[in-house]
């Protein structure tokens, strides 16, 4: 993985001291809180409902044990003793106190984590596929790619002070683990009919108020021209977006209403003045590619006899095996996803006992490294079949055992009410109740593959607009709503889903779901059939009836 060099690790430095001085001047009363707001907002630091909340970047999602536990160490130093995973790949940090804020930065320096660019209006952190470079079929390992835009963003003067913020995600597979159709720019690494690999890209995807599926701008870019024409789509953006209205500001509103045709004809434009301004050279994209050079992987047969014979024996592993294990493109390999959704257990909310716990994992069993998914789980990318009976004791020993990856129990959910002063209604109780409602496993493997993603308010932080079941917490009259959607995807496949009508109160919203589960099962042909094929199939009607025809 990127290990900083002189410039960024300065770069990085040279922050905390100056944030550590507006701080000081703001505890001092030097600066009004309207003062300070840009300049903590530049650190990722955000007032929140109850105290400061602080977010730490982890770039395309990748950590080493010794990163995992310097945020360990944040959490019990500065925080309540544990962070929240984010649909970002990043965490947050609930309760720090603003006079610790620039020590935790500092001490996040000396493991080359921070918290820039993970606000403000430009370019966020660059979120990728949490198997890149490890799944099978992956036409090339997308992170260097990532570092390369991270690197370029960094400080962008041109485009620090954009419309709006701005994301961008960057997949490797045909199987989007990115949702980068729901980004301001998603870009997949492809290969043309001459063999050459470069880059597909979408523009103008996005959720909140006004949730769209990017749409496909050009269908390939010459791995040396990313950067120029990434600029290009920028440039255009940063011109042309609104100013004038928050809730219009975003590319994807650009891009709707002016059209694609005219947006994509203006970046071309654009990218022909431009072309070569940045244009990376070979030696740069191999000095990169080369942090990301494969581990020293064993040559190892492609099946465990130690692995298939505890998978016989024991229930409790066979079960973890079938969701949490996945197919690695190195025999005798497999990948790992640790499940932060165990009940009781705010969606990505992790103990610092625990993050130390994965860190010692993933450094005896995973080749030094960790993932963090957009799902609000973690991964361990490399661990051998013989060791994974071994890595599932130790993490159901650390309470990360749940087995229960890609069902309905492995929900997103964003903090809401309980912390954010932007939301409308809590989303953490309603989670807990879900779990707790489906907590059997056996009924989850019988539901099959099913997302739900729940959001506080309408910046869908928790992704609703995008889940097979999406909720969302409104306020009606000042009394707290939940308004249902179906047939949503952040797949390849990726759909917004449909509103079944009026919302129903926190007392019903499980037994909703419920409704809306059953009816599925009443309707599906076969067991092979999931929620969202059957969804697509017979459609939303048969589900409003459901749930409203009684009511």
């Amino acid at each position: 993985m990127y290990r900083y060099d002189e410039f960024d690790q300065q770069a990085v430095d040279e922050r905390v001291a100056q944030f550590r001085g507006q701080v000081g001047r703001r505890l001092k009363g030097e600066l009004t809180e309207d003062q300070f707001k840009p300049l903590r907002l530049m650190n990722g630091l955000y007032l929140q409902l109850h105290a400061y909340m602080l977010r730490v970047a982890i770039p395309y999602g990748t950590l080493s044990p010794r990163q995992m536990r310097m945020l360990a160490h944040v959490a019990r130093k500065y925080d309540k003793g544990y962070g929240h995973f984010t649909t970002r790949q990043n965490i947050q940090y609930n309760w720090p106190r603003l006079v610790d804020t620039p020590d935790i930065l500092a001490d996040l320096a000396t493991v080359e984590m921070h918290g820039i660019q993970t606000s403000g209006n430009c370019i966020r952190n660059v979120t990728s596929d949490p198997f890149a470079g490890v799944a099978a079929g992956e036409v090339e390992d997308p992170r260097p790619w990532c570092e390369i835009i991270r690197q370029w963003s960094s400080f962008h003067p041109e485009f620090s002070y954009l419309p709006r913020k701005f994301k961008i995600a960057v997949t490797g597979s045909e199987h989007d683990r990115a949702a980068i159709k729901l980004h301001d720019i998603g870009i997949r690494v492809v290969r043309n009919a001459a063999g050459e690999t470069g880059f597909e890209f979408w523009i103008g995807g996005g959720m909140g108020r006004t949730p769209i599926i990017a749409k496909k701008i050009r269908d390939f870019v010459p791995k040396a021209d990313l950067l120029d024409y990434a600029t290009a789509c920028l440039r255009v953006y940063n011109e042309l977006g609104r100013r004038d209205n928050i809730y219009k500001a975003r590319i994807k509103i650009l891009v709707h209403e002016m059209g694609l045709e005219k947006y994509s004809a203006l970046v071309d434009e654009e990218f022909a003045r431009s072309q070569g301004t940045v244009k990376l050279p070979d030696a740069e994209i191999a000095r990169i590619q080369a942090y990301f050079a494969p581990p020293a992987y064993e040559t190892l047969p492609a099946t465990s006899t130690a692995f298939e014979a505890r998978r016989f024996e024991d229930k409790g592993f066979r079960t973890f095996v079938r969701t949490n294990v996945h197919a690695h493109k190195v025999p005798g390999y497999a990948i790992v996803s640790v499940s932060l959704k165990a009940p009781g257990v705010a969606p990505g909310d992790a103990s610092a006992d625990q993050m130390d716990a994965v860190a010692d994992i993933a450094e005896r069993y995973s080749l030094d490294e960790l993932r963090v998914t957009h799902e609000q789980n973690l991964v361990l990318p490399n661990v051998k079949l013989d060791d994974l009976y071994t890595v599932w004791k130790q993490l159901s020993a650390a309470g990360l055992g749940s087995a229960n990856i890609g069902l309905i129990s492995d929900i997103i959910c964003c903090p809401g009410l309980d912390y954010c002063d932007l939301a409308n209604a809590r989303s953490i109780p309603i989670a807990d109740e879900l779990q707790q409602r489906f907590a059997d496993l056996e009924r989850q493997y019988a539901i099959g593959s099913l997302k739900i993603k729940m959001s506080g308010c309408i910046n869908a932080c928790g992704h609703h607009h995008v889940g097979h079941i999406g909720i969302l917490g409104v306020d009606k009259h000042g009394k707290e709503l939940y308004q249902l959607q179906l047939g949503g995807s952040g797949a390849e496949d990726a759909s917004i889903g449909q509103i079944t009508g009026a919302g129903f109160p926190p007392e019903r919203i499980v037994g909703a779901v419920e409704t809306v589960i059953e009816t599925y099962l009443s309707l599906r042909h076969g067991d092979a059939e999931t929620f969202l094929d059957c969804y697509r199939r017979v459609g939303l009607a048969p589900f409003k009836a459901a749930l409203y025809e009684a009511r």
